[in-house]
């Protein structure tokens, strides 16, 4: 680590000149943090601090002297590092890393939050998310326990390296015929991430080369292939088969898992421990609009959008106005003939100055040279997307506009949207009034405006808001009567969320399998993770651990993977055959979910979305804030599992408690 930063500070220094051009366009809040680390000068912050309003980069006024001055102190403390090879400063104690952390966000970071935060941006010398073993493995059997992995995409990746790392055998099953999953599947024109890449990424790979702020898909994808390369896990990954079938042998305590090859053929493997890594927004939702398969021109979904078909000068149809479509839309506009957009119910659409800027040379420079430059601003992102405005999509009882907002901040934050969207529009008020939805903000998922309301002033779109009765050979009717003869439909009718895991047939224990156990759109699981009824099952990205309210879906499967690790050390290091919640932990947890779930947005009885069953149950998104989830997962706690050993059915590990799932224990705000 001492040879590491002394050399990434030696170089950073070698060519003042570069390294004041870079510090002269680099962002002032990460610098700011790095100077304070590396000099422990707690007044400097002071003085800058007061000029920072928010976490991102386009909220801050800080006066270009002071700037140089930050600056000019900055090369000189490089400079003294280099001179006197200087080792690395310690971590700062918990009340300055606080004190930093508010003064580099402009609020107030509460204390909760610095442990999950040092270990977000790996500011302390360990890799906390790692699993070690607490038992020497040489006198383990690991190399007799495997583990399948089912999906090859972030989630996957993230799981096999983990795995690796603690010498466990692992295999990937890939139904495709290489790795990134829905990154891999989704190449619609304009598909990009809506989370600042720089911490969407996994902590203990971080990329310092993102030319984007918001990356295109081609560049998403690229991490994930040279992440699989880096790891070395790809040899570990069977492509081109899809599993149709996990059956859980009660006797020998190992799931069964048939799956087909490409060529048709079907094989059947066992394993200890399944993991499903496949996704919630991974098979297509097709509408059931009558008429569907009588048009006879090209169509298909955003998620399996066909390069071979020409949209220049064409009439094209797009059915749905959600993420893919306001990524796409915009993209296809400039060369179509005419598109129509058909809306069934409006979104809300945040404006972010940074959603189409490219990283700055003097960024790129400094996250490459400079120590900690790069964890101080995935530590500003993170704090900017997280759980800020948590509290903002609660439901205040007294709220006197409950139809359209849900409280005071919620409320603002309609105003301020409204406002922006007006702008876009140019002051259309009639079109304002087809865009502006009537629920409250996030409701439905939250989109980053990819200029869609200026694509909808463009002459050769139209938006469609009577509702589709049927589709011809060669057009779409809407309910008022009104033909439009299109010569291409886009369906940008998103995914099958909620029947989850589907189409795979998987029996658990008694020959249960889990349609059975959550019908078609009512999966449960306790952390999301792991289902009573169905041992030595993990799931990532399971019911309830979408994120809504900000945040990276990385950093939930991180969160997931190491509980799913520490499980399997639970297994190998105590002999156990199998591990299954107990059902009462598993049903009060699921009633804190529901019960948190009605009292915040998505519950709102003027919203209908994908993140509900048909029983207005929410069965997909997490309702807690990010700190929440990660102390809910950051231990396995053996009490809340029964667990098998060979000749015994079932045991259980110490002594049986009562469900330890309650509101305190996660210190829900």
């Amino acid at each position: 680590m001492n040879k590491e930063f002394q050399a990434q500070v030696r170089e950073a220094v070698r060519d003042e000149a570069a390294l004041r051009a870079a510090l002269a366009d680099a962002d002032i809040a990460p610098m700011l943090m790095v100077l304070v680390q590396l000099t422990g000068d707690l007044a400097i912050l002071d003085e800058v601090a007061p000029h920072i309003h928010g976490a991102w980069s386009f909220l801050e006024s800080v006066p270009e002297p002071l700037k140089q001055k930050l600056r000019d102190r900055l090369v000189e403390t490089l400079q003294e590092y280099a001179v006197h090879d200087r080792p690395p400063p310690p971590l700062p104690n918990a009340d300055t890393l606080q004190r930093m952390m508010s003064g580099g966000v402009g609020q107030t970071v509460p204390e909760e939050y610095i442990p999950l935060l040092v270990e977000e941006t790996r500011l302390g010398p360990e890799d906390t998310r790692g699993v070690h073993w607490r038992h020497n493995p040489a006198h383990l059997p690991i190399h007799a326990f495997n583990v399948l992995i089912v999906g090859a995409g972030i989630a996957g990746l993230c799981m096999g390296i983990r795995l690796k790392e603690m010498g466990i055998p692992f295999e990937i099953l890939e139904k495709n015929a290489t790795v990134g999953g829905t990154w891999l599947e989704n190449q619609y024109p304009g598909c990009a991430v809506d989370t600042p890449n720089h911490f969407f990424s996994y902590s203990f790979n971080p990329n310092n080369k993102w030319t984007r702020h918001f990356s295109q898909r081609q560049e998403i994808h690229r991490y994930i292939e040279d992440t699989f390369d880096r790891y070395d896990i790809r040899r570990h990954v069977r492509f081109g088969v899809e599993v149709t079938q996990a059956h859980y042998d009660e006797a020998a305590a190992r799931w069964r898992v048939t799956f087909r090859r490409a060529d048709g053929g079907e094989e059947t493997h066992s394993c200890n421990a399944l993991v499903t890594a496949v996704g919630q927004l991974n098979r297509p939702s097709i509408p059931a609009i009558p008429g569907l398969d009588d048009f006879r021109g090209p169509m298909f979904h955003t998620a399996r959008w066909d390069k071979s078909v020409d949209l220049k000068g064409k009439r094209v149809a797009m059915i749905g106005t959600g993420a893919s479509a306001v990524q796409a839309g915009p993209s296809i506009a400039p060369e179509v003939g005419k598109l129509i957009v058909f809306q069934r119910t409006p979104h809300w659409a945040m404006n972010n100055p940074n959603y189409h800027k490219a990283v700055s040379p003097g960024n790129l420079w400094c996250l490459e040279h400079i120590p900690y430059f790069g964890k101080w601003l995935r530590f500003q992102l993170f704090w900017a997307g997280s759980d800020g405005f948590h509290a903002s999509l609660q439901k205040d009882p007294d709220w006197p506009q409950p139809e359209v907002s849900l409280n005071e901040a919620n409320h603002k934050m309609r105003e301020l949207i409204t406002d922006y969207v007006r702008q876009e529009l140019d002051g259309d008020e009639d079109l304002l009034r087809k865009v502006i939805p009537q629920y409250p903000p996030y409701g439905k998922r939250m989109l980053r405006d990819n200029y869609w309301y200026r694509m909808l002033k463009r002459p050769n779109v139209v938006l469609e808001t009577n509702p589709v009765d049927r589709i011809t050979d060669n057009a779409i009717v809407v309910r008022d009567g009104t033909v439009h003869e299109v010569d291409v439909i886009i369906l940008a009718t998103g995914f099958q969320a909620s029947k989850m895991l589907a189409p795979m047939d998987i029996v658990g224990r008694g020959g249960r399998t889990i349609r059975q156990a959550w019908g078609d759109d009512d999966p449960r699981a306790y952390l999301g993770i792991t289902a009573p009824g169905f041992p030595n099952l993990f799931m990532i990205y399971g019911p309830n651990t979408n994120l809504a309210h900000g945040g990276s879906i990385i950093f939930h499967h991180e969160c997931q993977v190491r509980y799913i690790c520490q499980a399997l050390r639970e297994m190998i290091e105590h002999g156990y055959t199998s591990l299954e919640v107990r059902q009462d932990v598993h049903d009060a947890y699921n009633h804190l979910v529901d019960e948190k779930c009605q009292s915040m947005v998505w519950t709102h009885p003027g919203v209908t979305s994908w993140y509900k069953n048909k029983q207005n149950r929410v069965t997909v998104t997490s309702p807690w804030r990010l700190l929440d989830y990660w102390k809910l997962t950051q231990h396995f706690v053996p009490e809340e599992f029964r667990a098998g050993k060979p000749g015994h059915a079932a045991m259980i590990p110490g002594q049986e408690r009562e469900a330890v799932v309650s509101v305190e224990q996660l210190t829900v705000s």
